[in-house]
């Protein structure tokens, strides 16, 4: 039997491909050109095909490092993007391309781990930051799970008291909280310089 390292997302790809909407793009987009130097690589962790997220910031002149463990989305990401680097590797479990970034994103990843893994994550995050980059992820504000409506697979929100906390265990600091239109909260983290 085969391992499913994207946990159901594989299966799902090109539905999730076809639904995947614009919303969050624009708090995405504000963030890094507001928090990040001008055209500096990024770390989109869970980077599905790109769209919309990855091609907005390349769109502003960000070059934009893709990790995915779907087959099928990286392949998408190489398509739409063949001049951005990607792997197909489990975020935890990510070699993050042996480099250090100054910016990370991950939107619509981190719940969709469980709890080990979630901190498992937040640690390698912690680990390839630059010393005053930072990092944006979303997840709930409150503690609470749920079933994924694509995958049918458990969602976890560890909310923002244990993200805060996790944070600042391993050397970040989380500067800010903010939502997106579609009420989608997002967590910004620095790592001090």
């Amino acid at each position: 039997m085969t391992t499913d390292h994207s946990a159901g997302w594989e299966a799902v790809s090109d539905q999730f491909m076809a639904i995947r909407s614009e919303v969050g793009t624009a708090l995405v987009r504000n963030w890094a050109k507001d928090r990040l130097p001008q055209s500096s690589a990024i770390l989109d962790i869970g980077c599905g095909s790109g769209v919309p997220i990855a091609r907005a910031l390349v769109n502003d002149g960000f070059s934009v490092w893709g990790v995915d463990a779907s087959p099928s989305l990286v392949l998408a990401y190489r398509i739409n993007f063949p001049a951005m680097p990607a792997i197909c590797e489990p975020a935890q479990d990510s070699s993050f391309f042996d480099r250090t970034f100054v910016g990370v994103v991950s939107i619509g990843l981190i719940f969709l781990l469980g709890e080990g893994d979630q901190t498992k994550l937040l640690t390698r995050v912690a680990d390839v930051l630059e010393p005053g980059g930072r990092f944006l992820f979303s997840a709930p504000r409150e503690a609470c799970h749920w079933n994924d409506t694509l995958t049918g697979r458990a969602s976890l929100s560890l909310g923002a008291d244990a993200y805060a906390s996790h944070l600042t265990s391993v050397g970040l600091r989380l500067d800010d909280c903010r939502s997106d239109e579609g009420g989608n909260d997002y967590y910004e983290a620095v790592r001090p310089i």
